[in-house]
């Protein structure tokens, strides 16, 4: 996390400061003037500077060849009557883009682009020449013309934003092929370009290539820092459409009409070969005489066909190699020539003269509107950005124009595995061409339904991929929208790709999941009224419509959670609708017989059936043929939309256990690595039988490092729900030297078991917070193992009887290489069970908490009593070094012989009841005049609190600070385990509430503690203006924002286009104020809150425009 800015060239991050290698700006040291004197120069930049303008542009959405991001470039403009700039096209983008023009006085204005070129590097961004008021300046003439070899040149543009710089040079050549940036991304053809050593790099992109007339000649576009070669776009292109736009501008109104410039294709890239490489590839010796003849002095070459684009006019009539002699009955070696006739036949045919291997051919082909190959719309589906594939990038890849192309994959597709650049085949078991046809299934589909997407890649052409594609069941993004864009306004216009209904609640596909809830997909929590009820057939991943049965199994819940009642019962579940009503019943297929007609006997024929053929590895260890049924792998995904308490990844896996199974609710633990926050999609692959469901988090412990996930065992089906049983928990501490089993499961679902010893049951862990805070395990010890099983490898611990005594679950720490070097690393350690045993009584029994839903069934859930104090053990003999008595000393040594150890305060967490009463280097010497040597003994005497209904909730601490003893009331706070159930989206940015990982850092800001940057998207205002993460906004516009309801508060009345003024303290104390410019055409600000009534997420705008 960081500023990207600085890595950023004159465009989107990684095509210029990657690909055109590191384009930037750089005085030159003093030229010496030959053609033209010092003060000619002189006068000629006194001109041109005025008019050159610093661009800072933002590229919303990722779209066609470009990313998401913020830049700087250079723009000069060109009609100061009109208000125009030119610019380059990779800078005014092919997608979504907020752009300002900064004069060198400066004065700043909003710029909206009227035109990008399709093929060539060059785009005009418009301005209202009334806004600039106190700057004199004239628009700089363009004279391609005027551009020959020798001539001396100046570039004029910015260094990355910082300054004007002014680079001298000559033109050393104006017939180079045009530069290759990127083998999946943009790149000019079918144009000369001028080359000069200048040297040009970030920010210089668009500046103007002037001689001493102050005329520009050409465009600068791209440099090979290697040589220090500067690439320019010849000005014969630029010059027709800048009249186009000159011709249909109406001075006398105020408004911008669209403009169509004519721009014909053929879908074929030429390039210029010399005639010795033309008469290599067989052209006649009379068509060279002939061409020579009828060409300009000095021409050196032809034509030659390189690459023609699948499904173009020239498809299967024109081949790499051919060499072209005439188009239309005129002679055409030249580029610009051939460029203009193809504009001047948009839509007529061409007679092409071509020589192939040394054989004349005559065809015929229409010319296309190039137009209507580049994409001006593109759907926007959790996250994903997907239009028609362009013709820039059919080019690339060599695939037809206007397939379904994905230029961003977002959540649900890469959630699936849909890469960057993939072309959509077929989706839901039907062929897709068009991206009409992919938003007509979307339409149909549920959330939480899984289909079938199948999909190319340019890398692996030729063979389709198969994945699964799970439609969110939670709100995390916005619903399906299309971006359209609008020419006459600059923007591009977002509205519905289709029409709120009602779906299907969820039931079992044909793929053995879950199809998904009632909630529709385009559901949000504004428009909820106004959905309108429509019951409609889903499909499963095989296109066979899913069909319900009679046959249900549901196990009657009971306190034991290893004994499962195998009673066959009917049940109809009733589910809640998004608004709380009552929706329609469904009930959960057991087979697919659509009747049975002696269920139970058929049931358990199934369950004997399975069981039977259920493998069991010959040399299984009974502990691992008692586990197996209980192990289940977790694949966890979460949203980049809420990336939160600082997880440091999207996508985790591991192995957990089944702790409680019954009919209507089953309880499995895993650790906080694998499940790290509550907003998350949780997968579940059973050891027991082969399926794969979702789940629910239901509880994370605040301090130690588990979690508790719900699943429903009717979405297991009657057999899978008998194979699938709770493991037996054996709380009893364990013991150096005792003898358990490891078992776990191999990502194939293998159940593998090793035999080991114990031999540290007690170490305490000591993890140090990572460069952006999450979540870490603290005042907790562990179990450490004889054998090192890789930090990969987790399950359970087990005795001889597969009782299970602990998980062994993963930790994730940061090891750090000097000052700014750091790499994560994970490592698995044994976490005793008894901790876990605890809270799963109380939610079984009923908690003290808040209810939450869990599978139709409200449950109140538990709360726990914790001293928010990070502690850490000394050795008594350190202790009494630091002067503790010989008395206090023999009486930890009698509370246990075996630690030896004194507790003591490493920090206390920010905002919490004990934060100003211990301080760093207390040792925690007795609670309530009983000596403490370890974590639990604080853990039982916080549990202690709640069963004597000691409503203060203070502890009586005796500790040993600086020589004394000293007896204190220490406040203890209760948590829950929802985590972080809230969090808004404002410019951009993630904000939520200071979660315990920061808080545990000791630092809150002083005025009211502010509200914490949790995450930033690219090619938002906060990415522009440079409002990262890792800080708290504690004041906008001089109002506090102490907590998400002021900040909410603050931010609903800011408007579209308003400057911001935010005042903001970063982790490492220091203040910030900063001025942000908020954009709710493209970020509207956005609340995702977790509804415990529904076990939802839902999304709710709480400022957009309209």
């Amino acid at each position: 996390m960081g500023d990207h800015l600085q890595s950023l060239g004159s465009e989107a991050e990684g095509l210029e400061s990657n690909v055109k290698d590191e384009l930037c700006m750089d005085i030159d040291p003093p030229f010496s003037e030959n053609s033209a004197t010092a003060d000619d120069w002189r006068k000629a930049l006194s001109k041109v500077v005025p008019a050159v303008v610093v661009l800072r542009t933002t590229a919303c959405r990722a779209f066609d060849t470009e990313a998401a991001g913020a830049s700087y470039a250079t723009g000069f403009v060109v009609d100061k009557l009109r208000g125009i700039i030119l610019t380059n096209r990779h800078v005014v983008k092919s997608g979504p883009v907020v752009a300002e023009a900064m004069f060198v006085n400066r004065e700043e204005i909003p710029v909206y682009p009227i035109y990008r070129d399709p093929v060539h590097d060059f785009g005009f961004f418009r301005y209202d020449p009334a806004a600039i008021q106190f700057h004199v300046y004239e628009e700089i003439p363009l004279a391609p013309e005027s551009a020959c070899v020798g001539l001396e040149i100046r570039v004029v543009g910015n260094d990355s934003g910082e300054k004007v710089s002014i680079l001298a040079g000559t033109l050393a050549r104006l017939d180079r092929d045009a530069p290759h940036y990127k083998k999946d991304g943009y790149n000019d053809f079918n144009t000369f370009y001028m080359q000069a050593a200048s040297g040009t790099k970030g920010g210089s992109s668009g500046s103007p290539v002037i001689d001493w007339q102050g005329r520009a000649v050409a465009l600068n576009a791209g440099s090979k820092s290697s040589s220090a070669s500067a690439f320019f776009l010849p000005l014969e292109r630029v010059v027709r459409a800048l009249k186009f736009l000159q011709n249909s501008r109406d001075l006398s109104c105020n408004k911008w009409e669209a403009v169509s410039i004519p721009r014909g294709t053929l879908q074929v890239t030429f390039l210029h070969k010399g005639f010795d490489e033309t008469r290599r590839l067989g052209l006649q010796s009379e068509t060279e005489q002939m061409v020579r003849h009828a060409s300009p002095p000095g021409e050196t070459g032809m034509l030659v066909v390189d690459s023609v684009v699948p499904g173009g006019p020239a498809y299967n009539c024109l081949e790499p190699g051919d060499v072209l002699v005439r188009m239309n009955g005129k002679v055409i070696t030249q580029f610009l020539k051939m460029e203009t006739l193809l504009d001047e036949s948009v839509n007529q045919k061409v007679e092409l003269q071509i020589e192939r291997g040394g054989t004349s051919l005559n065809v015929d082909l229409t010319v296309q509107d190039l137009h209507s190959i580049t994409p001006d719309y593109f759907l926007e589906v959790s996250g994903a950005v997907i239009h028609p594939l362009s013709y820039q990038q059919a080019r690339n890849f060599r695939f037809n124009c206007g397939l379904v192309y994905v230029t961003e994959p977002g959540y649900m597709l890469f959630r699936a595995g849909v890469p960057r650049h993939a072309i959509i085949k077929k989706f839901a078991g039907e062929e897709i061409s068009q991206l009409e046809e992919l938003i007509s299934i979307l339409s149909k589909l549920s959330r939480g339904a899984r289909v079938p997407l199948e999909y190319v890649s340019y890398t692996d052409r030729h063979r389709r991929k198969s994945v699964l594609v799970t439609v969110d069941r939670h709100e995390w993004y916005a619903p399906p929208q299309i971006y359209k864009r609008d020419d006459s306004t600059g923007l591009w216009n977002a509205k519905p790709a289709f029409q709120p209904v009602s779906m299907l609640p969820s039931s079992v596909n044909g793929l053995g999941v879950l199809s998904g809830q009632e909630v529709p997909l385009s559901t949000e929590g504004t428009c909820i009224e106004h959905m309108n009820p429509d019951n409609l057939e889903l499909t499963d991943g095989h296109g066979v419509t899913s069909m319900e049965t009679n046959c249900e199994l549901v196990l009657d819940e009971t306190n034991s959670r290893v004994e499962v009642d195998l009673e066959v019962k009917k049940r109809r579940v009733h589910e809640l609708s998004v608004d709380g009503n009552l929706a329609a019943e469904y009930t959960v297929p057991g087979t697919r017989n659509a009747k049975l007609e002696d269920p139970i006997t058929m049931e358990n024929a199934m369950v004997r059936e399975y069981q039977g053929a259920t493998p069991v590895a010959a040399n299984a260890s009974f502990p691992e043929r008692m586990i197996e049924p209980t192990l289940v792998m977790f694949e966890v995904y979460v949203p980049p939309s809420c990336m939160l308490d600082g997880v440091h990844s999207q996508h985790f896996f591991g192995t957990g256990v089944v702790i409680y199974h019954s009919g209507n609710m089953g309880l499995a633990a895993v650790d906080k690595n694998t499940v790290a926050i509550s907003a998350s999609d949780v997968m579940l692959s059973f050891a027991a039988f082969p399926i794969e469901i979702p789940g629910e988090v239901v509880f994370l412990h605040p301090a130690h490092n588990y979690a508790l996930i719900s699943y429903d065992p009717s979405a297991l089906g009657p057999v899978g729900a008998s194979a699938v049983r709770a493991a037996e928990l054996l709380p009893e501490p364990l013991r150096r030297g005792d003898s358990v089993y490891l078992v776990g499961l191999s990502r194939s679902l293998q159940a593998t078991s090793r035999k080991s010893i114990v031999t540290n049951p007690c170490a305490a862990l000591n993890i140090g917070s990572a460069d952006c805070p999450r979540y870490r395990a603290t005042n907790m010890e562990v179990i450490e193992l004889d054998t090192d099983f890789g930090s990969s490898f987790s399950g359970v611990l087990t005795d001889e009887q597969g009782r299970v005594q602990a998980i062994w679950g993963s930790f994730s720490t940061q090891l750090k290489f000097g000052s700014t070097t750091s790499e994560d690393h994970q490592f698995v350690r044994g976490i005793p069970i008894s901790t876990i045993s605890q809270v799963l009584d109380k939610i079984i029994t009923g908690g003290s908490g808040p209810p939450l839903l869990i599978n139709s069934v409200k449950r109140p859930m538990p709360l726990v009593r914790i001293l928010e104090v990070e502690l850490y053990p000394t050795l008594l003999s350190k202790a009494r070094s630091y002067g503790l008595s010989d008395d206090w000393v023999q009486a930890l040594v009698k509370k246990d012989p075996v630690r030896r150890q004194v507790l003591r305060v490493k920090g206390c967490f920010a905002g919490s009841k004990a934060e100003n009463q211990l301080e760093q280097g207390d040792m925690v010497l007795a609670i309530n005049k009983e000596p403490v040597t370890c974590f639990q003994d604080i853990e039982d005497a916080c549990h202690a609190l709640d069963k004597y209904d000691n409503n203060e909730g203070k502890l009586n601490i005796t500790i040993f600070r600086q020589g004394r003893e000293i007896d204190l009331q220490v406040g203890s706070d209760v948590r829950d385990g929802s985590g972080t159930t809230r969090v808004i989206n404002w410019c951009g940015c993630i904000v939520q509430d200071p979660h315990p990982a920061v808080r545990a850092l000791g630092f809150l800001p002083e005025e009211g503690h502010g509200v914490y940057v949790a995450r930033w998207c690219h090619g938002s205002p906060v990415h522009r203006y440079g409002l990262y993460a890792l800080q708290w906004i504690v004041e906008v516009n001089g109002k506090p924002t102490p907590n998400l309801d002021a900040f909410a508060d603050v931010t609903k009345g800011l408007e579209h286009g308003e400057f911001v003024r935010i005042r903001t303290v970063h982790l490492n104390g220091k203040p910030r104020v900063l001025t942000l410019k908020q954009d709710l055409h493209y970020w509207p600000t956005w609340e995702l809150r977790f509804d415990a009534d529904t076990a939802t997420w839902r999304r709710t705008v709480i400022k957009t425009l309209g």
